[in-house]
């Protein structure tokens, strides 16, 4: 039995999307800054594209930039406002943020630029109320994420975003693990600045889109030809924009149905794991992203990594994650659990399940059997070593 339950780091593209780009591959392949008709056949697939993905999100299609992926997204945001200013000013983002936001902050430091990390609670939640005492006269972007993709939770954006408006001050969010899965509406959620990406909802790797609201400005990141508004010269990928354009709309149409079902997936889970004492369940059980499960394995071996469950999971055909893909590949603590409060050996314990719409309530009760056995054979012998 194969079972994926990685669905955070990236989701297998839907047939449609599939079709998408195979018909632009084969019809509608030209250069869709060329006037004639074979260009305008491929920007009439961008322009499409674009109304579906600012459906995604209630937003205005003029709106949508398209970008190579979330982390262009968070990087257009936060360089494209920070690089505006001619001195360096103050920058607010979470203690949590994906390095895509993380890193781009802390080459404004070697710049020069003053960051201020808002702490977060044993959950991974920010306190509105340190966002409003870390704002000051020089802050000109406060940027946090909305769904944290290691540990789920779901920050207070509306009152994040409101608290920096009331200074005046830009306010971002990276929501890649968010859309798709719980509705956003950019004309209620008062935030400048949202990043999205294709392939966490079903679409083709290599696309993605930062939401920009009307008389925001930036600098580019790149600069040449003009496309994407001036904010993203470079031919535009076709193919990916028009399967992450149908990815979207079908993602749309598909949440009120699906999303529930995740959420009695999830809760499923973690009640099927409730158990199991040497599994901590991390982030908000409350204010948690709808397809999220994580832990924390609690031993007293620090031999007993994240990445060592996930090796003997994958032995069983059973695919999850040590915490974020982005930092698997390397044996140090997760930033964000270390942020949260977490000794450095429960941080490099942290196993990550995310539930997608392939999943089925069968693929999650043999999950947490395969997952119980695999921790009865490492634990115990894990610990008469260290004796």
């Amino acid at each position: 039995m194969q079972i994926y339950l990685d669905y955070s780091a990236t989701t297998p593209p839907r047939p449609e999307a599939i079709a998408a780009m195979q018909a632009v591959f084969t019809q509608q392949w030209g250069n869709p800054s060329s006037l004639h008709e074979w260009g305008q056949r491929a920007a009439t697939v961008v322009e499409q594209a674009r109304m579906q993905v600012a459906g995604l999100l209630n937003a205005r299609a003029e709106s949508i930039i398209f970008t190579s992926g979330g982390t262009e997204a968070d990087n257009l945001a936060i360089m494209g406002v920070t690089r505006s200013y001619t001195k360096p000013q103050h920058l607010i983002i979470s203690s949590v943020e994906h390095s895509a936001v993380a890193e781009p902050a802390r080459l404004l430091e070697q710049w020069g630029w003053d960051v201020t990390r808002l702490p977060v609670d044993a959950k991974g939640m920010v306190n509105p109320l340190d966002l409003q005492a870390a704002l000051r006269p020089d802050t000109v972007l406060v940027s946090v994420v909305y769904g944290q993709s290691e540990v789920g939770t779901l920050q207070p954006i509306e009152t994040l975003a409101k608290i920096a408006h009331s200074h005046g001050v830009l306010f971002h969010t990276d929501a890649v693990q968010v859309a798709g899965r719980l509705p956003i509406d950019v004309q209620q959620l008062p935030v400048d600045l949202l990043s999205v990406s294709s392939h966490k909802i079903y679409g083709p790797q290599g696309a993605g889109a930062l939401y920009i609201r009307p008389g925001v400005e930036l600098v580019p990141l790149l600069w040449g030809g003009g496309q994407e508004l001036r904010l993203r010269s470079g031919t535009q990928a076709v193919p990916a924009i028009a399967g992450f354009g149908i990815a979207a709309e079908l993602a749309a149409q598909e949440m009120p149905t699906e999303t529930p079902r995740l959420i009695a997936l999830r809760d499923h889970l973690f009640h099927q794991l409730a158990d199991t004492p040497s599994l901590v369940p991390t982030g908000d059980r409350a204010s948690r992203l709808p397809h999220h499960v994580s832990f924390c394995v609690h031993n007293n071996n620090e031999k007993i990594s994240g990445k060592s469950i996930v090796r003997q999971m994958n032995l069983a055909g059973i695919a999850i994650s040590a915490g974020s893909a982005c930092h698997s590949g390397k044996v140090t603590p997760s930033p964000v659990l270390l942020a949260m409060g977490y000794q450095e050996s429960a941080a490099l314990g942290a196993i990550r399940l995310t539930l997608g719409k392939h999943t089925t309530q069968a693929d999650i009760d043999w999950t947490a059997m395969v997952l119980k056995q695999v921790l009865q054979r490492l634990i115990p012998v894990q610990l008469v070593v260290s004796r």
